[in-house]
C-alpha cells in the first residue's frame, strides 16, 4: 500500500516527467529513470500510468510528449517555428554538414523532421534533385529551391504531414545518391524510429539509394527507443553532435560507418 507521502511523491515525479518530456519531446526508459532518480521498473510504471491518462504517449522502450506539434503533426515545421526545435543549434550544424556532402546534379531523398527541414534550407541554392514525402519541406522547396523537387506520391496523412504509400513498386520508381533520415535513437545495433507507419514506408527506399545517412541529435545516441529502422550494416554515414556517446560512436566506426561529429 502507498501512504499519503508516497502518493504525493509519485504525483510530483509524474508532473516532473511530463514537464521534462515537453522539453525533450522523447525520452527512453533509462533517461526517465535517471532524471527522476528512480529504478527503471518504477519509470515504466510512471510512463504506463501517464499514457493511460492521456498525458504522454508510450512507445517501445520509452515515451514521447503530446505537445502542440504532436497534436497537429509532430513534423509540422516551417521557417518561423523551426528555431523552437529541441537542440536547434546542434541540428543546424548537422544540417550544414549533411548539405556539404551534396554535389551539383546529385539526387537525394530527405525524410521528415526538424533536421530534415533545416537541411532543406541549406540546399536551396544547390543544383540537386530533392525527393521527399514531407509536405512542410515540399512547400518550402517549391518556393525557394533552385534545383528540382519531386514529391513521393501516396495517401496524405495530415497528422504526420507525410505522403505514404504501401506499394513497394512505387518506391522502386525513385533512386538517389543519399537518403537523409533521422530517428528516435541510435545504438551499435542501428537506427530506431518510434513511428511505425513512417518507418515501414521509409524502409522501402533504403535499397534505392547508394548511401544511407543518419542525422541524429547527440542526446539520442545510445538510446534505443521504438523499432529498428536500419541495422548498422546498412548505415554508411552518421552525422551527430560532439557530445554523443563515445562508446557507441567507437562501435559504429569499428563497423565501418563514417561518423561526422559537429
Amino acid at each position: 500500500m502507498i501512504d499519503d507521502n508516497g502518493l504525493i511523491n509519485k504525483q510530483i515525479k509524474q508532473e516532473q516527467l511530463v514537464d521534462e518530456l515537453n522539453k525533450r519531446k522523447v525520452m527512453s526508459v533509462t533517461q526517465v529513470a535517471e532524471f527522476l532518480e528512480v529504478a527503471e521498473v518504477t519509470a515504466r510504471r510512471y510512463i504506463n500510468s501517464l499514457d493511460k491518462e492521456g498525458r504522454l504517449m508510450r512507445v517501445r522502450n520509452g515515451c514521447q510528449c503530446l505537445s502542440k506539434y504532436k497534436v497537429k503533426g509532430q513534423q509540422d515545421w516551417n521557417s518561423f517555428n523551426v528555431i523552437d526545435a529541441n537542440n536547434y543549434d546542434e541540428k543546424v550544424r548537422i544540417a550544414k554538414a549533411a548539405a556539404s556532402l551534396c554535389q551539383d546534379n546529385d539526387s537525394i531523398i530527405i525524410n521528415c523532421g526538424s533536421t530534415a527541414f533545416l537541411l532543406g534550407q541549406e540546399l536551396i541554392e544547390k543544383n540537386v534533385q530533392v525527393i521527399t514525402n514531407y509536405l512542410p519541406l515540399l512547400n518550402f522547396l517549391i518556393e525557394k529551391h533552385q534545383g528540382n523537387t519531386i514529391v513521393i506520391g501516396g495517401q496524405y496523412y495530415p497528422e504526420r504531414n507525410l505522403f505514404i504509400t504501401n506499394e513497394t513498386s512505387s518506391a522502386q520508381s525513385y533512386a538517389g545518391k543519399y537518403m537523409f533520415t533521422s530517428g528516435s535513437g541510435l545504438t551499435e545495433q542501428g537506427l530506431f524510429k518510434n513511428d511505425l507507419l513512417s518507418l515501414l514506408a521509409e524502409q522501402k527506399f533504403i535499397p534505392q539509394v547508394q548511401k544511407l545517412v543518419c542525422l541524429v541529435d547527440s542526446d539520442k545516441v545510445g538510446q534505443r527507443i521504438g523499432s529498428l529502422f536500419a541495422s548498422a550494416k546498412n548505415i554508411h554515414i552518421v552525422i551527430t553532435g560532439r557530445e554523443a556517446n563515445r562508446r557507441v560512436i567507437a562501435s559504429l566506426q569499428a563497423q565501418g560507418i563514417n561518423v561526422i561529429l559537429v
